[in-house]
């Protein structure tokens, strides 16, 4: 049904054929389709019956154009070329939230898990592998409007390999956990799923022990969204799941105790009420949630009192408390829940490392998988899809650099003459946003730093006066929005005492804002700071965006040492239903995943090569001399029935080791 890879569409740059090909297979249950070594994932939104052991072992060791497209034969490729050439890879699963990345990069893990050799010690180190995903979704994933499973930070796992192509160790690399979820959801959305797998599923001893009643509607931060119950999700299953990998990955009960007592803090911090009293400052009348805080963070009542209802000054030597108003103490209770509860996820990564590590110091090859946040262009764009959507703009940059580079290696490697591509490069984009001294991201931390009062509105001004004139840049200024307290929560430093590093908005009063880079990107900044590399030292301070460019930065450099494969994930329709195919949404997203550019660049010599003896063993039998057996080189015998076949001059070029055909035509004619 229409073609297995989009390179033998004749209409190459037509985004109407794309899209009918595209619509012609997914109705047809073909979810997957090629560019080139890049496959093209629609989400079926339903069971198929093509993930089974034997379809694993079908695609095991089979050369890669031999079967239809599929995951496995990514997976596959990428293994075997690892195993024969011992050289490190990594696979790039990309789309926006709802399209099947978090499954598509499982499903890859399962395929390792079934294929790879083992013995019953490394069978360990495979469950560990495997297991370690419950326990990341339940703390980092959540339900929202467009995925009831949808990854709320970026993972990039390396599975290590020993030199027979056993899996022996991994390592995982978390990115910018969506913190702000844990204290605010939209109508339609859950917090995380651990909040509600531990009171639907944890024994009743054990939530007793952590001061939690079951029912999710007795807190504050579970019933913003108004949808603690959601029909495809069963929490107390889920929760048996996670409980299991926990003893699988090595936690001991003590450890298991710990990060829940944390986990139910955060619950009774958002209960926790703020009151006025007679001078206008907040206090906490009711001590039943802070005592329980207490308790299980093991830190003394006055201090987190204290800490929750007060600022510090610093001034020279002194140190002053100054009062909270009951607004500012509720911004401050939030931001220590934001901050215990990232900070509980970098330790949770670090425990999971920790018990996946390969202590055998011999020499390891590893394929990378990159599940990344998608893509997405939303009615109100955070602080954080602003970084999200730069990361894919660095990742679509890296693509298209790669894919570029490795067709002219292979040009020069078969000693045809390599035809410059014309592309739109993306470069201009990602300097706007990361240019060292001129891009937004330093423009933001410049007036972050700054003396004086920075606002919204000075950062906008600021952009206009340094990249107004940038031409892939634009703002939209909207009515000014006056909050109820004008007091700027910035001024006197960060919130809290020094058990806490903070994040706090850049202003009281603001201009909401949208600054869209021509590629689509967005954001509206609400200036959040992160701990610098100083650990606790508050003096020192890292903007949370160049955090995110650093880690970003060193990200890239890692796959730049790898040879790269991509799966390219598409969601087809809002509703998440089988079947329906929405043309405009998909449209949409061919264009921001750069798919259209890719075929370019792939087609813009030869549609189609194989190696001499491949397309020798599929169609000799097309010629007297060549069947049944060729007994010369390869080369001479394609040379033989490419010209008994009838192909002209312009249609092929013959490199070292394989035969370029330019036209799809071509291959059809002989195919057929």
């Amino acid at each position: 049904v229409g073609v297995q890879d989009f390179v033998l569409l004749d209409s190459h740059t037509s985004e109407k054929a794309f899209m009918n090909n595209l619509r012609k297979r997914y109705q047809e249950n073909l979810i997957y389709t090629y560019i080139g070594t890049l496959l093209v994932s629609v989400n079926p939104y339903k069971e198929l019956d093509i993930y089974t052991v034997t379809q694993m072992r079908l695609y095991r060791g089979v050369n890669f154009f031999e079967l239809p497209p599929h995951l496995y034969a990514i997976a596959d490729n990428a293994y075997r070329v690892m195993c024969s050439e011992y050289n490190n890879h990594f696979i790039l699963i990309s789309g926006e939230s709802g399209a099947g990345k978090t499954e598509a990069s499982k499903k890859i893990l399962q395929y390792y898990a079934v294929t790879c050799p083992t013995t019953q010690q490394l069978q360990v180190v495979r469950d560990r592998l495997l297991l370690s995903n419950p326990v990341l979704e339940a703390f980092g994933n959540a339900k929202t409007l467009r995925n009831d499973n949808s990854s709320r930070f970026g993972k990039y796992m390396d599975i290590q390999f020993d030199f027979k192509g056993a899996p022996v160790g991994g390592h995982i690399l978390s990115y910018l956990i969506e913190k702000s979820r844990v204290v605010h959801q939209n109508h339609g959305e859950r917090n995380f799923h651990i909040f509600y797998q531990l009171l639907e599923g944890g024994e009743k001893d054990f939530l007793c022990w952590l001061g939690l009643e079951r029912n999710p509607q007795k807190y504050s931060y579970l019933i913003q969204g108004r949808c603690a119950k959601v029909f495809s999700i069963n929490d107390k299953n889920d929760w048996k799941i996670v409980r299991k990998a926990f003893s699988i990955i090595d936690f001991t009960e003590k450890d298991i105790e710990h990060l829940f007592g944390i986990v139910a803090s955060v619950l009774h911090l958002g209960n926790i009420q703020f009151e006025e009293d007679s001078n206008g400052h907040a206090i906490i009348r009711d001590g039943t949630q802070i005592k329980w805080i207490s308790k299980l963070l093991g830190a003394h009542l006055s201090i987190l009192q204290e800490a929750l209802t007060h600022r510090k000054i610093e001034a020279r030597s002194e140190e002053v408390l100054s009062p909270l108003n009951v607004d500012l103490a509720f911004y401050a209770r939030d931001a220590v829940a934001k901050a215990i509860y990232g900070r509980t996820f970098t330790w949770l990564v670090n425990k999971i490392n920790g018990s996946l590590a390969n202590k055998d110091s011999t020499r390891k090859t590893v394929i990378g998988l990159l599940d990344i946040y998608g893509f997405e262009v939303l009615d109100t764009n955070s602080f954080e899809q602003f970084c999200i959507n730069y990361c894919n703009e660095k990742l679509q940059q890296l693509l298209i650099e790669m894919t570029l580079k490795a067709e002219q290696e292979e040009y020069e490697q078969e000693g045809i003459e390599w035809e410059p591509i014309p592309y739109f490069n993306n470069k201009i984009i990602c300097d706007l946003v990361e240019q060292k001294h001129k891009g937004i991201i330093s423009i933001l931390d410049e007036e972050c730093l700054r003396p004086g009062e920075a606002t919204d509105l000075s950062f906008l001004e600021k952009l206009e006066e340094k990249v107004g004139d940038h031409p892939h840049f634009v703002t939209y200024a909207l009515p000014l929005c006056i909050l109820a307290q004008r007091e700027n929560p910035s001024q006197d430093g960060m919130l809290g005492r020094e058990l806490f590093l903070l994040e706090h908005p850049l202003a009281g009063g603001e201009v909401t804002y949208c600054a869209v880079g021509e590629c689509g990107t967005a954001w509206k900044s609400p200036g959040i700071w992160g701990q610098g590399s100083g650990g606790d030292n508050l003096n020192y301070k890292i903007s949370v965006a160049t955090q995110f460019k650093s880690s970003l930065m060193s990200l890239i450099e890692i796959l730049m040492s790898k040879e790269p494969s991509y799966i390219r994930c598409i969601k087809p329709n809002d509703n998440k239903e089988p079947g329906k195919f929405d043309d405009f949404l998909i449209q949409h997203q061919v264009k921001y995943l750069g798919l259209m550019e890719h075929l370019r660049v792939r087609r813009a010599g030869f549609a189609y090569r194989r190696k001499y003896e491949l397309f020798l063993q599929r169609y000799k039998s097309l010629c007297p001399a060549t069947w049944p057996y060729w007994h010369g080189p390869a080369a001479e015998g394609v040379e033989r029935l490419i010209k008994h076949i009838g192909y002209k001059p312009e249609e092929y070029k013959l490199g070292r080791t394989k035969i370029f055909i330019r036209f799809p035509k071509t291959l059809f004619a002989t195919e057929d």
